[in-house]
């Protein structure tokens, strides 16, 4: 190889490497947009017009980066349960304490996740009825991991005396409704509040499991 093509072949990686980025960034924002959208109508409310208005680009674009809307709606939800659940994961594997404070993190994370970065696209994972088979299927997948966290903590706490639960699986079915409605009550609070409106609602999903508030 000569110095030349030493040369450019060293320019022409850092070319690449922004190439490669823009188009990481840009694939996120059509993945949000569609998940905010998808969250908010459902599956057969959503059109890639739809994506495209909310972008501020031409339909033609979108299908440079996703065939069509199954390709995008499954990307949307692969990106978005998995991202949110590795979150919590790397939350949960470097925390140490009670169940009860483990528990109480874990939950304020949840919900400043939701507010902060998916108000909207949370709704996704409601599993609507009208979903395609192999989308429904997938979301419950993901809310079966994403459920395991917090089905483990409250396990635990109630099998060392920590908890007192009427059963584990009310106690989770009302803390993941609660939590589901969390960005629209925290959402509209103040920014200079937004974290205490998050406090108490981590206090409060906390007494499911028979912890007092703070």
């Amino acid at each position: 190889m000569s110095p030349q093509q030493t040369v450019e072949d060293q320019s022409a990686r850092p070319a690449s490497s922004r190439v490669q980025r823009k188009r990481g960034r840009r694939i996120q924002e059509i993945l949000t947009a569609a998940a905010e959208l998808f969250g908010e109508r459902g599956y057969d409310a959503v059109s890639l017009e739809d994506v495209a208005e909310r972008l501020d680009v031409t339909k033609g674009s979108l299908y440079y980066y996703f065939s069509g809307k199954e390709e995008l709606v499954t990307a949307a939800i692969e990106t978005l349960g998995n991202e949110w659940t590795a979150l919590l994961e790397e939350l949960l594997d470097g925390s140490t304490g009670t169940a009860a404070q483990r528990l109480r993190a874990l939950i304020r994370e949840h919900v400043t996740i939701a507010v902060r970065d998916y108000p909207a696209a949370l709704r996704l994972f409601l599993v609507p009825r009208q979903w395609p088979d192999a989308q429904r299927e997938r979301i419950k997948e993901l809310r079966q991991r994403h459920d395991a966290l917090f089905r483990g903590l409250v396990e635990e706490g109630v099998a060392s005396g920590e908890f007192t639960v009427t059963t584990v699986d009310t106690a989770l079915q009302c803390m993941h409704a609660a939590m589901t409605q969390a960005p629209m009550w925290c959402g509209e609070a103040k920014p200079r509040d937004r974290d205490r409106a998050i406090d108490e609602v981590a206090d409060t999903l906390m007494m499911l499991v028979g912890i007092p508030p703070r």
